[in-house]
């Protein structure tokens, strides 16, 4: 090729090098998605956890895989729970309503396992379909020695 002009292999380079640079941005979790994987300890085990989707899947609060309405039981449940403490007067942030949903006991999807466990057990809290292997006892025992739901406790601010 002649003539001054930008080679084809030169603008495919350019192209790569620039989509590999936006990749972290376009792979980002959304914000209480990420609060909800550190509040979880979901963290933990993947060092590329942020860029890893399948740490937490939309469909932990959403119906669809994508996100976006309409919210599975678990995501109607959250609501529902901001919706309660404002209602006492509490202007609560993400990972406090977060905690106040799972000290409560619930079991939004109605599979016999309540949220917390869930969580724990890290299958969906918001569908039937998915549930933990263990039994209930037996899961119940292991998330107490855990330290039960102050595990997910959200964490004091720095002072």
């Amino acid at each position: 090729m002649s003539g001054g002009g930008v080679s084809g292999r030169a603008l495919a380079g350019a192209f790569a090098g620039l989509l590999l640079l936006s990749a972290p941005a376009a792979f980002a979790l959304p914000g209480f998605r990420k609060a909800a994987i550190q509040q979880f300890h979901y963290d933990r085990e993947n060092p590329l956890w942020e860029l890893d989707r399948r740490v937490m899947a939309c469909t932990y609060c959403h119906v669809r895989e994508a996100g976006g309405a309409p919210w599975n039981p678990f995501g109607q449940a959250l609501q529902a729970q901001f919706v309660k403490d404002a209602r006492a007067g509490q202007r609560q942030k993400f990972p406090q309503v977060l905690h106040d949903l799972l000290k409560a006991g619930q079991d939004a999807d109605g599979d016999g396992f309540t949220d917390a466990l869930e969580v724990f057990a890290r299958t969906l809290p918001g569908d039937p379909k998915s549930k933990p292997e263990q039994s209930v006892a037996d899961l119940q025992a292991a998330f107490e020695q855990a330290g039960g739901a102050a595990q997910y406790a959200p964490a004091k601010a720095k002072k």
